[in-house]
């Protein structure tokens, strides 16, 4: 089987078990694991040997950005305590302790090579946490934690581990310059991603107005941000979420309805590609992974992969609680700001330590030797616990999630609905005060039937107004006030958004229809000549 048939084959089995998923209600990258590994056990495939810089390539970028594009910045940036505690305080918790282990109960490990295997599987992943929680009754404060740790947990995972290999390689570490390092490179690769950010919004307004062209440059921005930052040696994963997330809050400023639309579409579809694929990769990994370590027995692997898999379970819930709680009994402002933590949703987070594709990638990507050319120390086996834990934390933790949320009785708040209600009630309140001030003049024909679709919408019932016989120029004056009237609408939402009366999910979601509904008008209004 060529290449090509394999990724067509591929496809067709993501799409397949994409459907399943929906049925099961089951985290869909669970199931692509697991099929991935079922086929790998198939005799007779071709070997896929995944290049670990083109999968960081090829993958990272878009996914993250993505990622960050959807992540609302007032509750990331509300929830940024609980969120660097865990991306940068958890992480590198995880990283010693996971080291202590692999050196304290596993013989062949050394504490350089420990240090790396800590580093790999300290970061959770992005895809897997949101896919794990999507649709579960969770408050939203909660689920932005989440996402938001594994949006920037990435990036000090990847440092760390950038260290630990350079110290396994070289024989030498300095903490000092090792801290200072990381504060340089992630400093420098946010920076850098809203510099980029900037530079694309610049691009895209004095570019013509295509859709087409501002959707393949909204693809273009994600890698410009990640090559040119690992180029310069900083951060690449926050430059692209740095750029990601300016680029999000802006997009109504330099967009046009038809290209949102368009990118949004265009986006999701990628994006689902992706994430299908690269989780069965990480399956039909493992009989691979396994031919490589031979000499040792499968049940002493096992053990192993048992061993460090609890281990990491268990140093998150260490880490998790009291980086919950202690602050909150150390500070009055946060227990007045953070009404939302307490036991159960703190267990949620705790319980969510999913890790996939970056841990995956970065043990793969470990050099073959060290600079006296001698193997690198435990690398096969390094590959195989990486593979244990993805496995574990993925079907384990993602399987039991659910079941979790359930028996601890968490219900997700109405915040979101409570805001979208009042903001369509405000704009739609609004909107008929603009008519009222600037439509009043126009013919008793066309009044009744624009004023009539916002009171509608008040009172919550839908009717058909347009069925009315008019002329054409009665048509065309009808479609261009509700053309005008669409921007005073979103004039409205991003007033209310600005104020702080609804969160970026309801200006999001509002702004989407808007879009929609200019688009069906403008194609009516071509359909006319």
């Amino acid at each position: 089987m060529h290449n090509i048939e394999l990724i067509i084959v591929l496809l067709a089995v993501v799409t397949a078990l994409a459907e399943l998923t929906d049925k099961v209600r089951i985290p869909y990258p669970i199931l692509l694991v697991l099929a991935g590994l079922g086929i790998g056990l198939v005799p007779g495939l071709p070997r896929i040997n995944l290049d670990p810089p083109i999968i960081f390539l090829v993958f990272l970028p878009p996914m993250l950005y993505a990622d960050a594009w959807y992540t609302s910045w007032p509750d990331f940036k509300a929830a940024r305590r609980p969120i660097s505690l865990l991306a940068i305080g958890c992480v590198i918790f995880t990283t010693v302790a996971i080291a202590w282990v692999a050196h304290t109960f596993i013989p062949e490990f050394g504490w350089a090579e420990a240090f790396v295997l800590g580093a790999i599987i300290s970061p959770t992943d992005t895809i897997a946490a949101i896919a794990a929680t999507r649709g579960l009754p969770v408050p939203r404060r909660v689920i932005t934690v989440i996402q938001g740790e594994s949006l920037v947990n990435d990036s000090t995972g990847l440092i760390a581990y950038k260290f630990a290999v350079a110290a396994v390689v070289t024989g030498a570490f300095s903490l000092g310059s090792a801290s200072l390092e990381f504060i340089i490179v992630a400093g420098g690769g946010i920076a850098l991603g809203l510099g980029i950010g900037y530079v694309f919004m610049w691009i895209h307004r004095i570019t013509a107005d295509n859709a087409t062209t501002d959707t393949v440059l909204t693809f273009i921005t994600p890698f410009v941000c990640y090559l040119l930052a690992d180029h310069l040696n900083l951060s690449a994963v926050l430059a692209v979420v740095a750029c990601g997330l300016l680029l999000s809050q802006k997009s109504h400023e330099f967009l046009s309805q038809k290209a949102r639309v368009q990118a949004v579409a265009t986006w999701d579809t990628v994006v689902f590609i992706m994430n299908g694929i690269i989780f069965i990769l990480i399956g039909l990994q493992l009989p691979y992974v396994l031919e490589a370590i031979s000499s040792l027995s499968l049940k002493t692997l096992i053990g192993y992969g048992l061993l460090i898999s609890v281990a990491v379970i268990v140093v998150r819930l260490l880490w998790v609680y009291p980086g919950a709680f202690i602050p909150r009994w150390l500070s009055a402002e946060i227990r007045r700001t953070e009404t939302t933590t307490n036991v159960r949703t703190v267990s949620i987070v705790a319980w969510s330590g999913i890790r996939g594709v970056i841990s995956l990638a970065a043990a793969m990507a470990l050099p073959l030797t060290l600079d006296n050319g001698s193997p690198f120390p435990n690398r096969d086996l390094i590959i195989f616990l990486t593979f244990c834990v993805i496995f574990a934390t993925l079907v384990f933790q993602g399987l039991t999630l659910r079941p979790l949320i359930q028996a601890l009785g968490i219900r997700g708040d109405n915040q979101l609905q409570q805001e979208e209600q009042e903001a369509r009630l405000a704009i739609a309140s609004r909107v008929i005060e603009h008519i009222e001030e600037n439509y009043s003049l126009i013919g008793d024909e066309l009044l009744p039937i624009i004023k009539g679709k916002y009171e509608m919408r008040i009172q919550r019932i839908r009717k058909d107004l347009t069925k009315q016989q008019l002329d054409e120029q009665s048509v065309r004056e009808f479609m261009r006030i509700q053309q005008e009237l669409i921007h005073t609408e979103r004039k409205v939402i991003q007033s209310l958004r600005k104020e702080g009366r609804v969160s970026v999910e309801v200006s999001r979601k509002i702004n989407y229809e808007l879009d929609l509904e200019e688009t069906r008008l403008l194609m009516e209004m071509e359909s006319l000549g």
